[in-house]
């Protein structure tokens, strides 16, 4: 039916609660950032995360005047607060603070039940399978290994890398242009009515909308081809895998 199946992640095919305002969050960072000398309060430490994230998406946004959804690269941010206190520190180091605040903020991550035996379905079919997901990569790759999902695609396109997200059609085009993929073909299956349905129908490719407790509430038109109101994963193959 289609060769190409493009995927969001979280609330398609992880489900997840992070808290990133939670003043526990910010009590253990700063404790890691005091252990290298960093030091600051836990309300200092926030404050200051938040003011160098603002600074970062303005940066970003003159850089690329031609996107109207961007997206930063959160460790950039993680680094500053270690080089403002002029604390030296080395790229791992970086990363491990990245991976500790979101293992600190996240409250529980799953895979949606079904998941693996749908991707399993497509391999077993031949389909390619791409990931397109607005998301952060010094998360997203660790939790992609995680669950043992990275060697199910085919491509990978995280916002962060590439400073656009959806609903961004430039986002999709990077995606299409980089695995010179066939509109024709192809498919987008997400949670979120505008992000991944609408603007996959702006970009000119069929959709499959899947309906989770952390999607969106829907307001006005679900333009999707498909959907599956009631969060059933293993719904999608009698769909899209006639």
């Amino acid at each position: 039916m289609y060769k190409n199946y493009i995927f969001d992640l979280y609330g398609t095919l992880i489900d997840i609660n992070t808290d990133e305002w939670s003043s526990d969050l910010w009590k253990k960072l700063a404790v890691l950032y005091a252990y290298k000398g960093a030091h600051y309060t836990y309300k200092e430490l926030n404050e200051e995360y938040n003011r160098l994230v603002a600074l970062e998406k303005e940066s970003v946004r003159k850089k690329h005047s031609d996107y109207t959804f961007i997206d930063i690269k959160i460790e950039k941010v993680f680094k500053k607060l270690f080089t403002q206190k002029k604390i030296s520190v080395s790229k791992a180091q970086v990363m491990f603070a990245a991976e500790a605040f979101r293992c600190y903020s996240t409250k529980y991550i799953r895979l949606y039940d079904g998941v693996k035996d749908l991707l399993d379905t497509l391999k077993a079919k031949e389909k390619k399978i791409y990931l397109l997901s607005n998301a952060q990569r010094s998360f997203t790759e660790n939790e992609l290994n995680m669950f043992g999902l990275a060697p199910y695609f085919d491509g990978i396109c995280i916002s962060s890398d590439e400073e656009c997200s959806k609903p961004d059609l430039h986002y999709f085009k990077i995606l299409f242009e980089r695995y010179n993929l066939k509109k024709s073909e192809s498919i987008m299956i997400g949670n979120d009515y505008l992000s991944d349905i609408g603007a996959a129908a702006d970009f000119g490719i069929d959709s499959l909308y899947i309906h989770q407790s952390i999607s969106p509430e829907i307001e006005g038109d679900l333009r999707s081809n498909y959907s599956v109101m009631d969060g059933n994963v293993y719904k999608i193959k009698d769909l899209i895998l006639k």
